[in-house]
């Protein structure tokens, strides 16, 4: 009797072990499958001259309009294309919409690509390879690092017409034979991220027409979660080789005559169309945390879903826009009245921004107290509907809205639509710029994107968790008193020309921002790649940095700038030059040294610094006497 009750004991304590195993498993595997995916870096272009996420926010929140007329440099018959008279075929109901006029522009040497195969490349392709690079380093990563890594691309891509451009009127130019099928392939856009950089993880071009880059956004979080990557680029891109998107949308009535998106306004007469194209820098949460990557965001919840059938094909659904924002509620386990704030689709028609107001009315709207009601906005009403960069471009603007505490005003909205009932539900639109404050609570925001191919979106995005350090922001939160010592701007490029560019756009954003000058030569010095083509500009203040860079950018000698090539004496030069500038000393010979001698010896000054002093930014955040490169000196040769 005694032995059998020891054995149900064993087998009771062995049930026991093994339920509570189970139970352990099923809690990490429930966490894993909603972990929040931390957005640590972002990259963009945009009309309006908008060449980063930063360039973006100045726009939306200086209310200004980034349409223009159509582009002179694309071999379209402008003088043919305009006629009023929607029912006059081949030709387009207006003349303006949001255009990237520098599209065309690429240095094919920085990729490895020659020259001819750059020209049958779609410029599509070659933006994402740019802002690819440039999404890496605003995430603290060196491209370079990536290359063999399980990284993963999701891009949306909707247009592959810039073929046509080069076979008409005329057979294929024998030069471009073999380039184009591939150059002009949507597959090829992510596979060619992924070939360039070194990527192993999964590589998807979608297409669903105006929510693609939201939906890619959807896909990577789903596959970091899965424990596909561990990191990803997601996004989209659109270039408008040809016009044949505005006259398709003027035989159906849906183009803006003046080529502006007037959501959810009582004068919206159409969309406008533009291009676009950006990319965001996604990993989970946790991998942000051990990594020591700098958070912006966090996306908390995501759903896709489609229309099925619909009132016709094209036209969009309110039942299925309520369940897809339910859904992405669901899946970040939170009610309507904690979003304080929805990006919304806003396009601008007659028809489907009514639809779209009242689904976020029945279900936003609901349930709220009257003094905290949803505010809505779109940027379209700035740059147009960007299509498949269009719902990334919701993204980058609520991500910056959380880190300046301020939401946009959407522009071209004199009165809310009629068509909405505005009192059903406690929803307002976002006419002025507003202050959103945390007021104790946790900040959050929704992004929709719709596409005209029935696939809705629906993101949830909330601020970076209070227990990491805040982003750099551009505002001059705590300057430091100029001690006379020489501040030296690192910059590196593969080329000659590259390093002079470089060189000019810093010394004019030196010229317009306000950033502290100490955040921005620690930014270069440790968030960007470093490459062979390099150069030096020493000052004392902001006045002789930007001197320096414009010396630097048009080649003129001084005193202040040197430039060479990794390996080269150029390291024992700065050696000596430095040698007579007070405050710097060894440490700053030395650094310089480290900074023209290769990447073998900066990598190995860089993990010193990091075994001394942790991470870099906050080096130069601890800045009080020195500068935040001098604290980066010191940990390198402590």
């Amino acid at each position: 009797m005694a032995a059998n009750e020891a054995k149900l004991r064993d087998y009771l304590k062995r049930v026991t072990e093994n339920l509570q195993q189970t139970r352990s498993r099923l809690e990490e595997a429930e966490a894993r499958n909603s972990e929040p995916i931390a957005i640590v870096g972002m990259a963009c272009r945009y009309p309006g001259g908008v060449t980063s996420p930063d360039d973006l926010w100045q726009l939306v929140s200086e209310g200004r309009d980034a349409i223009s007329d159509f582009p002179d440099g694309r071999g379209w018959n402008l003088d043919a294309l305009y006629d009023p008279d929607p029912e006059h075929t081949g030709t387009a109901t207006s003349r303006q919409g949001g255009f990237l006029h520098q599209a065309g522009d690429f240095d094919p040497e920085f990729f490895g690509i020659s020259p001819r195969e750059a020209i049958s490349i779609d410029p599509q392709q070659r933006l994402l390879l740019e802002i690819a690079w440039e999404a890496f380093e605003s995430a603290g990563i060196d491209p370079e690092s990536v290359r063999g890594s399980d990284t993963a691309v999701f891009t949306g891509i909707m247009y592959n017409d810039y073929a046509s451009r080069l076979q008409h009127p005329h057979p294929t130019p024998p030069a471009h034979e073999g380039h184009l099928g591939i150059g002009s392939a949507p597959s090829v856009a992510s596979g060619r991220l992924s070939y360039t950089y070194g990527l192993t993880g999964p590589a998807v071009t979608l297409d669903t027409a105006c929510s693609s880059s939201l939906v890619a956004l959807h896909l990577a979080a789903q596959s970091l979660r899965k424990g596909e990557c561990s990191l990803a680029l997601a996004g989209g891109a659109t270039v408008m080789a040809t016009p044949n998107t505005f006259v398709e949308f003027s035989r159906q009535r849906g183009l803006a005559p003046d080529g502006r998106c007037k959501a959810f306004s009582s004068d919206a007469d159409g969309t406008g169309w533009s291009e676009g194209a950006a990319l965001l820098v996604v990993e989970r949460l946790s991998d942000a945390r051990r990594n020591g990557h700098q958070v912006l965001a966090v996306v908390r919840g995501s759903a896709v879903n489609q229309d099925g059938t619909s009132s016709q094909l094209t036209a969009p659904n309110g039942p299925s826009q309520e369940r897809v924002i339910r859904g992405a509620l669901a899946d970040a386990g939170l009610g309507t009245a904690d979003v304080d704030v929805v990006e919304a689709h806003g396009t601008g028609t007659r028809l489907g921004d009514p639809i779209e107001a009242q689904a976020l009315l029945s279900t936003y709207g609901q349930g709220r107290e009257q003094q905290r009601p949803l505010w809505l906005g779109s940027v379209k009403s700035n740059i147009g509907h960007t299509q498949a960069a269009a719902g990334v471009a919701g993204i980058i603007k609520v991500v910056q809205a959380l880190r300046h505490g301020v939401l946009p005003a959407t522009l071209h909205v004199d009165e809310p639509t009629p068509q909405v009932d505005w009192e059903y539900g406690a929803v307002e639109l976002l006419t002025e710029n507003r202050d959103w404050p945390r007021e104790g609570r946790v900040r959050r925001a929704a992004v929709s994107s719709f596409g005209i191919s029935g696939t809705n979106a629906h993101v949830i995005v909330e601020e970076s968790p209070a227990d990491l350090p805040e982003p750099v922001s551009e505002a001059p939160a705590d300057p430091v008193p100029s001690t006379g010592i020489g501040t030296p701007v690192l910059l590196s490029a593969r080329s000659e020309d590259s390093l002079a560019a470089q060189a000019e756009r810093l010394g004019s954003y030196l010229q317009t921002r306000e950033a502290p000058l100490a955040d921005v030569t620690g930014w270069l010095a440790s968030h960007r790649a470093v490459l062979s083509r390099r150069g030096v500009v020493w000052g004392v203040g902001r006045g002789e940095v930007v001197e320096g860079l414009g010396a630097l950018a048009s080649g003129v000698p001084s005193a202040s700038v040197v430039a060479g090539v990794a390996g080269s004496l150029v390291g024992w030069c700065l050696f000596f030059l430095v040698r007579g500038l007070s405050g710097w000393g060894w440490v700053g010979r030395c650094w310089l040294i480290l900074w023209c001698s290769g990447r073998r010896s900066w990598r190995v000054g860089r993990r010193c610094g990091r075994m001394w002093g942790g991470r870099w930014l906050r080096c130069w955040r601890m800045r009080r006497r020195w500068s935040g490169l001098m604290w980066c000196s010191l940990c390198c040769f402590r």
